[in-house]
C-alpha cells in the first residue's frame, strides 16, 4: 500500500496527543482506584492502556482501510480530558480524511475502526469481568449501561444475570475500559450523518437513506424522554424501599434526567455536525451496487450494533441501605 496524496501529516501533534490522551486516561484510571487521588499513578495502567488498545485499534482501522482504497487520510487525532472531568479521561479520537462516493470504499472505511475496536474490546472486557468481584450495590452508586452482548458476557463468566437482586459486578479497571471499548463502538455505529454507522448505511441503502436518517436523529429526542420515564419509575421503587437513607438530593427526577441527558446531547452533537456539513447528513454516494461481500458486511455491523446497543448508557442506582453510599461514579477494585 502507498500512502495517499494529501498534506503532509504534522507526526509530532498526533505523538502529542496521543501521549496526552494517555496521561490522562491514566491519571483517570488512577483517580477511579484510589477514590479521589491520582496517586500512585502507575494503578491506572490497568484502565488506560487497554482503553488505549481499543481506541487505537479503531482509528487505525479506518487508517489502513483509507489507504487500502487509496482515499486520503490523516493520522488519529486524541482527545484527551483533564482527570474528573467525565468518566473516561479521553473523548476518544477522530481521523479526518477526504471522503468518496465509491459505496464499497465508503462501507469498507466505516466499517473498518468499529470491527477493529470491538475485536480488541471482546477480550478485554472478558478478563477484566473475570477479575470483577460480585458484590451488594452501594445505596448511592451509577450503574453502567447493561447491551445484549454485556449481559450476555456477564452471565458467561459469572454465572448469573446481573444486576439482580441488589447485586451485580463491581468493575475491574480492565472491565471499565472493555465496557467503554463497547460504549465507543455503539455511539460510532448509530446509524445518523458521518458517525461510522451512518457511513455504512448510505452505502448499503444509497443517498435515499438521508430519510431514515433524518427520523432516527429526531427520534433520539423520544428515546431521550423513554428512558427517562423508565428510569424513572424504577427509581421511585428503589428510592421507596429506602426512605430516609438517601440523600434528598437524589430524586427520581434527578435520576431519570441524568440517564436520559446523554442522548439529548448526542441529538445536539449530530445536528451540529449537520450544519457543518452545508445542512447534510451524508455527502451523495454513487449508484453502483455493492458486490455481495459488502451486503454482508452490513448485516455484520448492524447485527453488532444491535448486540451492543444500551439504551441507558450510565444511571444513578439505589442499592441496599445496608451498604454505604459511595460517590456516583463506577465503583472500581484496585488491581
Amino acid at each position: 500500500m502507498s500512502e495517499p496524496d494529501g498534506p503532509r501529516p504534522r507526526t509530532w501533534l498526533h505523538i502529542a496527543l496521543f501521549l496526552a490522551t494517555f496521561l490522562t486516561t491514566t491519571a483517570q484510571g488512577a483517580l477511579d482506584a484510589h477514590a479521589g487521588s491520582i496517586f500512585p499513578l502507575v494503578d491506572g495502567l490497568w484502565y488506560s492502556v487497554p482503553l488505549m488498545a481499543i481506541l487505537v485499534c479503531h482509528e487505525l482501522g479506518h487508517y489502513f482501510a483509507a489507504l487500502h482504497h487509496r482515499v486520503p487520510a490523516s493520522l488519529p487525532f486524541f482527545v484527551p480530558l483533564p482527570p474528573g472531568f467525565g468518566l473516561l479521561g479521553t473523548m476518544g479520537a477522530v481521523i479526518f480524511q477526504s471522503g468518496t462516493a465509491d459505496r464499497k470504499k465508503l462501507i469498507d472505511i466505516g466499517a473498518a475502526g468499529p470491527l477493529a475496536g470491538f475485536v480488541v474490546a471482546l477480550p478485554v472486557l472478558v478478563y477484566g469481568l473475570a477479575h470483577s468481584p460480585v458484590r451488594a450495590q452501594p445505596a448511592i452508586g451509577l450503574e453502567e449501561g447493561n447491551s445484549l452482548l454485556y449481559a450476555l458476557l456477564k452471565f458467561a463468566v459469572k454465572g448469573e444475570w446481573l444486576p439482580s437482586g441488589g447485586r451485580d459486578v463491581i468493575l475491574h479497571p480492565t472491565a471499565w475500559a472493555g465496557w467503554a471499548g463497547l460504549l465507543v463502538t455503539m455511539l460510532n455505529l448509530m446509524p445518523i450523518g458521518q458517525l461510522d454507522g451512518g457511513h455504512v448505511a448510505t452505502a448499503y441503502f444509497g443517498n435515499g437513506y438521508s430519510r431514515a436518517a433524518r427520523v432516527l436523529h429526531r427520534g433520539l429526542l423520544l428515546l431521550a424522554l423513554a428512558v427517562g420515564a423508565w428510569v424513572y419509575a424504577i427509581a421511585r421503587q428503589e428510592l421507596a424501599t429506602l426512605g430516609p437513607a438517601v440523600d434528598g438530593d437524589v430524586t427520581p427526577f434527578a435520576i431519570a434526567v441524568q440517564a436520559g441527558t446523554p442522548w439529548v446531547v448526542w441529538f445536539g452533537v449530530l445536528h451540529l455536525m449537520k450544519r457543518m456539513s452545508r445542512g447534510e447528513y451524508h455527502p451523495p454516494v454513487d449508484d453502483g451496487r455493492l458486490p455481495r461481500s459488502r451486503s454482508a458486511l452490513f448485516w455484520i455491523v448492524a447485527a453488532l450494533f444491535v448486540l451492543i446497543f444500551m439504551p441507558v448508557v450510565l444511571r444513578i442506582t439505589v442499592g441496599s441501605a445496608d451498604v454505604p453510599a459511595a460517590v456516583p461514579t463506577p465503583a472500581h477494585v484496585q488491581p
